[in-house]
């Protein structure tokens, strides 16, 4: 009986907790007719197409090593191979390190999550090649390779 008691006591108290902490809420406002949107200047487009764009470049963790990829393929760190969140597998891409314009070209075999900016995941072997092996990230330039290019 007393436990029922305790927890009568637990939920009265978060009910009165929600109701008498406040509640924060944005205003919505409808826009003018005839305010000019185009007024606010858009933020600078990333380097698209045949530039590829800017992203953020990481590489795998050791304990991933023959661990299966989004492809099945097993992850190799001594293959140049990566993982992007929206191109196809097989896909072949160039990417070049920012810092010190080293290149490399790779192939898409897996998947990693979705992310704000342009994002990919490389192996060890690719991150040595880019010059940033044991430095965590860098920032990137992400070519994809036509066939008659790769």
């Amino acid at each position: 009986m007393a436990s029922l008691h305790l927890r009568g006591r637990l939920i009265i108290c978060c009910i009165l907790g929600q109701l008498l902490s406040p509640v924060h809420t944005l205003s919505l406002r409808a826009e003018e007719p005839g305010s000019d949107t185009s007024a606010v200047a858009p933020a600078a487009p990333m380097a698209t197409d045949s530039e590829g764009e800017e992203g953020i470049a990481s590489y795998y963790a050791k304990r991933y090593e023959n661990r299966r990829t989004n492809s099945g393929q097993r992850y190799n760190a001594a293959k140049l191979t990566a993982a992007h969140p929206t191109l196809p597998h097989g896909t072949r891409v160039r990417v070049i390190n920012l810092a010190n314009s080293k290149e490399v070209i790779v192939t898409i075999n897996d998947r990693c999550r979705p992310r704000a900016k342009p994002f990919i995941d490389l192996s060890r072997a690719a991150a040595k090649q880019l010059g940033f092996l044991g430095k965590g990230i860098t920032r990137v330039r992400i070519i994809t390779l036509d066939e008659e290019e790769s």
